[in-house]
């Protein structure tokens, strides 16, 4: 599909390729155990960025999820029990 601007394959800014793409990358002059040792790191400086709730919030939280979690189960209850009566209503 070609529009004024261009193709979507193929935008107007996309300079034609003339190095030959490398066979592997980065990844192919490392180990298994290098790779694996530097997946590691990355994921300890990942959770390093990580905002961590104060104890105050985790509390909070907590009880929200606790409080919606028991309105639930009785919202469920309730519904249950009413549709365990019309069945046996009409079903006699």
């Amino acid at each position: 599909m070609t529009d004024a601007v261009g193709s979507i394959d193929m935008p107007d800014a996309e300079a034609p390729e003339s190095k030959k793409p490398r066979k592997g990358g980065k990844r192919a002059k490392k180990g298994p155990l290098k790779r694996l040792a530097i997946f590691y790191r990355q994921i300890v400086a990942e959770l390093r960025k990580v905002v961590w709730p104060t104890r105050n919030q985790l509390t909070t939280y907590t009880t929200v999820v606790i409080v919606f979690v028991v309105i639930m189960i009785g919202l469920v209850t309730v519904i249950d029990y009413g549709l365990n009566h019309a069945a046996k209503y009409v079903f006699g």
